[in-house]
């Protein structure tokens, strides 16, 4: 996104940050669908009991803070070139900086940029599939008459998303940051009586269940 250019467009700081909603933060707050199904109800599912669930809510919990505020806010919001940022963008300022650097150190450095890279276009590829299609699926709690339309319906959806994509990243914030505001709103609305009912998952803020649930599962975990 041209961090600069839609600050300056739409003049507020706030209202950026409403933009991100549905540009950066509609996959995050998505994610966790498809991450908690799998972890209890996937092809390799840990037991449900007090400490699998709250160690994997941990691992969720600090998954996401690490992320959005060591990645994206303390690291990433730094490295823009001319407002634009991105793992592509870092490739171009290494090597505006590349007489600055020692041969070996810049060989490490830019193959682990292509890595991430092609982590990228990987994200690219099954994120929005999953991310829909999970969201989707959830009109077969509603009736098992859905069934049969859930691909279609998904693949409609993911259509409709790539045509709009490239019109701009500051459209699709526009378009998507309401929904994400009522589906926040929905997930705030729905969880709080539930969290009043088992106030002990707030247990999960505690990093020590996060590190008991990557021990007692290892490899597993991840």
């Amino acid at each position: 996104m041209r961090i600069k250019n839609i600050r300056h467009r739409h003049g507020s700081v706030w209202l950026l940050a409403y933009l991100s909603l549905g540009v950066v933060f509609g996959d995050i707050g998505t994610s966790p669908l498809y991450a908690l199904k799998e972890t209890f109800f996937g092809h390799y599912p840990v037991a449900i009991s007090f400490e699998n669930v709250v160690g994997g809510l941990s691992l969720f919990f600090w998954s996401l803070f690490i992320v959005i505020t060591v990645k994206y806010i303390w690291l990433i919001t730094r490295a823009d070139n001319e407002g634009e940022g991105g793992i592509i963008v870092l490739l171009g300022l290494i090597k505006q900086a590349q007489s600055k650097i020692p041969k070996r150190t810049y060989s490490y450095i830019i193959t682990l940029i292509l890595g991430g890279a092609a982590l990228l276009y990987g994200d690219g590829i099954i994120t929005p599939a999953i991310s829909v299609l999970s969201a989707v699926e959830g009109l077969r709690v509603i009736t098992p008459a859905f069934d049969h339309l859930v691909i279609p319906i998904t693949l409609l959806i993911l259509l409709g998303l790539f045509s709009l994509q490239k019109r701009g990243t500051d459209k699709v914030g526009f378009l998507f940051s309401p929904i994400m505001v009522l589906w926040f709103g929905a997930l705030i609305l729905f969880a709080v009586p539930h969290i009043i009912k088992h106030p002990e998952v707030i247990w999960a803020v505690n990093p020590f269940y996060g590190f008991k649930f990557l021990w007692h599962h290892g490899l597993h975990s991840f």
